[in-house]
């Protein structure tokens, strides 16, 4: 990290330790998608930390990628609520600099830069698991505009977001399937637009499932080129997949369990464990920077970012066990003991983590696909 960098990191911490002191922050597993809390996402936009990769002429900061990746790497290493501007800050807004209209933009990006405007991914649907280009969600032109009809689901956030991006299908798949996508903007309070929730083992409730019944979408909400969209898509998928919270959703468990070993002592077998994990931890980090680097450059690395993803959740679910032997506890939702708790929240949201962004079996299917010859498998 560049050393000017430095004193945005302390700033982020010392707010970070305010906001903890108020309580106004209760550190929590898998916070980027569970911790919806749109006042403190205002609090932060207040302060520029949100929409630091967009201009100044859309209500950003201009700070960069690597600027971001200090501020989110602080947001989740604290488990702070960041939901409700994650994914408008993540990738709808640098979709929007990269593909919207003139109008779009200024619609869109300085409300998600205050975080008062906020977005859901309208990508995956019913049995089609990881499968993009098999998408069955239809547009077809009506009105000066389009119509669609189909569903999304695994739709976080889309109960309390504004809108969403969704991938559908315009024309004929062709020969590759991935002709005939596009993107659009679709109004979540649309008529004809019916969200379902789909509650989490713990009860939660930030997963959706979408359904579209003839819902009107204007035609000045085409995002980018009819047709492109598996292009822009996939060029999505790579902010999408290659962030930090692909790596640290359990941090905070971590640190609770290292202030636990603090207090009692750690013996080889302890240290062993730590070892392991720090190193994994730290490689991940180097692999998840180097990609924000390649994004910040215009560069769009898929295959960089299913590789941080896969691998990051693997870690992520490994680093729950690692912490109930280091700790010497058991999960428990209902302890007094925060710790407990803490592990109970991470068991439980575990499953998801190797869903959502494309099951790791999608993302070593795209790793392969870069490395090997054609037709060539081992």
């Amino acid at each position: 990290m560049p050393p000017e960098l430095d004193e945005l990191r302390r700033d982020v911490r010392a707010f970070l330790a305010e906001e903890i002191a108020a309580g106004r922050i209760v550190p929590h597993a898998d916070n980027w998608l569970a911790g919806w809390d749109p006042a403190f996402s205002r609090r932060l936009g207040e302060r520029g930390w949100i929409g630091m990769t967009f201009p100044r002429e859309y209500g950003g900061s201009g700070a960069g990628s690597l600027a971001r990746f200090v501020v989110t790497e602080e947001l989740l290493a604290a488990g702070a609520p960041v939901a409700a501007h994650w994914i408008a800050d993540r990738q709808s807004g640098p979709s929007l600099l990269a593909y919207g209209t003139e109008e779009q933009r200024r619609a869109y990006l300085p409300g998600i830069a205050r975080g008062e405007v906020h977005f859901a991914i309208g990508m995956s649907e019913p049995d089609s698991g990881s499968d993009l280009a098999s998408v069955r969600t239809r547009a077809e032109r009506a009105g000066g505009g389009w119509t669609v009809n189909g569903a999304k689901v695994w739709t976080s956030g889309a109960h309390v977001a504004h809108a969403m991006i969704a991938l559908v299908r315009t024309g004929p798949p062709g020969p590759s399937r991935h002709e005939g996508l596009t993107q659009l903007i679709v109004d979540l309070g649309a008529p004809g637009l019916e969200i379902r929730p789909i509650r989490l083992l713990t009860g939660e409730h930030h997963f959706n499932e979408v359904v579209l019944t003839d819902v009107f979408v204007p035609g000045d909400r085409v995002l980018g080129t009819v047709g492109d969209g598996w292009r822009q898509v996939t060029g999505e998928l790579a902010f999408e997949r290659s962030g930090p919270e692909r790596i640290l959703s359990t941090f905070p468990l971590l640190a609770a369990a290292a202030g636990r070993l603090a207090e009692r002592g750690a013996d080889a077998a302890d240290r062993a464990r730590i070892g392991m994990v720090v190193a994994r931890l730290w490689a991940l980090r180097r692999m998840s920077l180097a990609v924000a680097a390649r994004l910040a450059a215009g560069d769009a690395p898929a295959t960089e970012a299913a590789a941080v993803k896969d691998l990051g959740t693997r870690f992520e679910g490994a680093l729950i066990e690692t912490v109930r032997l280091l700790a010497r506890v058991e999960p428990d939702l209902a302890s007094s003991d925060p710790l407990a708790h803490l592990l109970a929240q991470s068991v439980l949201h575990s499953p998801g983590f190797t869903l959502r962004g494309g099951t790791n079996e999608i993302l070593r299917g795209v790793v392969a696909k870069s490395v090997l010859p054609k037709g060539e498998t081992r």
